[in-house]
């Protein structure tokens, strides 16, 4: 008998975060489906096209999960890197042409490449999408890490990101360190802006003394 599906949402710390709150959270190494592109995320087509090429080869992993390892879980949510030549755009001005992201779906550590391998291929056969072939499988080392839970709209971000990255985290001893990091717990092509429940997580490192 196949095991209870896993939702790491639920069983990760990390997935879990309080509106109007920083909080420090240790992230383990977790592996992911990830492809690479720039650009406004509201009119580029690499970034739609590579959300579309992602979920079918997570569903397709899920599935021969089930089937062959006994193992079932939840596709977790969407989430993304983000970064820019200045991270100030992130927190003034929000000139998104100039971001550059990596989308990613995280996959439980007993998947290997070989079952990514496979599910792409599935995928190729159903429909014809360019960015299958970026899709890669790499695992993500975070470490320390600051995070909140925004609700509402994308653009409203600006605010809370300053607070993080310009006052929080100097005061707690911390400077930033790695990339912007964003999990998506509702769909933005059905929810509504206010609604949407996004983690905001910046990885930090410690200042030396």
């Amino acid at each position: 008998m196949a095991a209870d599906k896993v939702d790491f949402k639920k069983t990760l710390d990390c997935y879990g975060a309080k509106r109007g709150k920083f909080e420090v959270v240790n992230v383990p190494d977790m592996q992911y489906l990830m492809i690479d592109g720039s650009g406004d995320p509201n009119t580029s087509t690499d970034y739609s096209q590579s959300i579309e090429a992602l979920y079918p080869v997570a569903y397709k992993l899920k599935f021969a999960s089930k089937k062959e390892l006994g193992r079932d879980y939840v596709v977790p949510p969407l989430e993304a890197l983000w970064w820019a030549d200045d991270m100030a755009s992130f927190t003034t001005g929000r000139d998104k042409s100039k971001w550059r992201w990596t989308l990613m779906l995280m996959t439980p550590d007993w998947v290997d490449q070989s079952m990514v391998d496979t599910a792409m291929e599935q995928a190729r056969e159903k429909a014809a999408n360019p960015k299958l072939d970026k899709i890669r499988l790499q695992t993500l080392s975070e470490g320390e890490c600051i995070q909140t839970l925004h609700i509402g709209s994308f653009d409203d971000e600006g605010p809370v990101l300053d607070r993080m990255h310009n006052q929080f985290i100097p005061e707690q001893g911390l400077a930033l360190s790695g990339k912007h990091h964003e999990i998506y717990f509702s769909d933005f092509r059905k929810v509504a802006p206010e609604k949407l429940r996004t983690i905001l997580r910046q990885p930090v490192a410690r200042l030396t003394t």
